[in-house]
């Protein structure tokens, strides 16, 4: 018992040690955070090789912009690296903190100082993984919402929504099942369900060319949003893509074409349409089905014109730069709240989504149902009214 209860100590002195290292990586985490905003004034000139500094955007000479290039690009790549190490670790130790804390509550008794003892660093361990998961920077976030374990349409299908029948085919071409439709009721009310599904394993995710909607998917999508129209149903629908798919077949059926009718059908459908953005909102892909009233992203979810690693390759030719291009495009929940394109940000579960779905779900639901409450009171007109509105306003800011 002696023996027992030594290791038991070691370990309890072991998880100190380590939350006090938490702790520096945590306070060290924020000077570098800082340090980019106290610098964000030094970024707005630029050295034009002679001593003299020109303004942002002045492109100087061909002959010195390689060298320019190539002092600007080796120290960033460096930076990133290391920061994506520090990361990385800072998770890590997370991990191994919560099972330790785990292994402890297993070794001990639930009684006396011990089981105090616990609770305080089980707390203080919950304390450590919120706030890193609180700031988390875009490129993070981007992995949270790629998460192959991410609830997708067919979750939220089951937590939310009763009776659901699925409907299939755009009675032209085939059936795409990288997008779900179909007739189902939430809180009772007769509603129509349209999502993004990605699937679990290789084999699901085949079927399912990843999320990936050819033209087909995207006139399935929108007979079943003008059965909706037909009968006043609502229309949910929950986004995760990273886009429509590219290939040759897709593109001989007429892919864009497929995209911009979606856009302007949606447009004018007289019935509420509320978007949820669960994980990837991917390009036009996304933005086909994603034509409402209401709009909301999950917190650790993405929306952007073109992933990072398309946008690093087109400006820098190396896709390695990904990170750097996530921060730029602005993709997170947060960035585009303050942009005005979405209306809310939807809170997620410690650690993700993926760490658990019901709640994630529970968390979703009453947004759900405000949105539903507040565009059943309008008058068909007034829907297409303030949804032209809506979409009218965005961007006006860069004029």
């Amino acid at each position: 018992m002696s023996e027992k209860g030594d290791r038991f100590r070691d370990r309890l002195r072991e998880r100190r040690e380590r939350a006090k290292q938490l702790k520096e990586i945590k306070a060290a985490r924020k000077a570098r955070a800082a340090a980019p905003r106290a610098a964000g004034t030094a970024t707005d000139l630029k050295s034009d090789g002679s001593g003299g500094t020109q303004p942002r955007g002045w492109r100087g000479s061909r002959e010195s912009a390689p060298n320019s290039e190539a002092a600007g690009a080796s120290r960033p790549a460096n930076v990133d690296s290391e920061a994506r190490q520090k990361e990385k670790q800072r998770m890590t130790e997370i991990a191994a903190l919560e099972r330790d804390v785990e292994e402890l509550s297993r070794l001990s008794t639930p009684t006396g100082d011990t089981a105090a003892e616990i609770d305080r660093i089980r707390n203080e361990v919950d304390e450590l993984k919120r706030e890193f998961y609180t700031h988390l920077g875009a490129w993070q976030r981007l992995q949270l919402a790629r998460h192959p374990q991410r609830p997708y349409t067919d979750d939220y299908i089951r937590l939310l929504f009763e009776k659901f029948s699925e409907i299939h085919g755009d009675r032209n071409f085939a059936d795409d099942t990288a997008l779900i439709t179909g007739m189902g009721f939430f809180h009772g009310k007769p509603v129509m369900i349209v999502g993004n599904q990605k699937g679990r394993d290789i084999k699901q995710r085949v079927a399912r060319n990843f999320g990936q909607a050819k033209p087909e998917g995207y006139r399935k999508a929108l007979r079943a949003m003008e059965l909706a129209a037909k009968f006043r149903r609502p229309i949910f629908v929950f986004v995760d893509t990273p886009g429509a798919y590219p290939g040759v077949g897709a593109e001989e059926r007429g892919q864009a074409e497929a995209i911009a009718f979606n856009l302007r059908e949606m447009s004018r459908l007289p019935v509420p349409i509320v978007i949820t953005i669960t994980g990837e909102g991917g390009s036009g892909g996304a933005l086909a089905i994603a034509v409402g009233d209401r709009v909301f992203m999950l917190e650790n979810s993405v929306y952007s014109v073109i992933s990072p690693e398309g946008c690093a390759s087109i400006m820098w030719r190396d896709a390695s730069k990904a990170e750097t291009a996530a921060e730029a495009l602005k993709i997170t929940a947060r960035d585009l709240l303050d942009l005005q394109l979405v209306d809310e940000i939807v809170p997620e579960p410690e650690g993700g989504a993926h760490f658990d779905p019901e709640s994630a779900g529970r968390l979703l639901e009453p947004f759900l149902v405000r949105a539903l409450d507040e565009l059943t009171l309008l008058t068909p007109e007034e829907l297409l009214n303030q949804r032209y509105e809506k979409f009218r306003r965005m961007g006006q800011f860069f004029a």
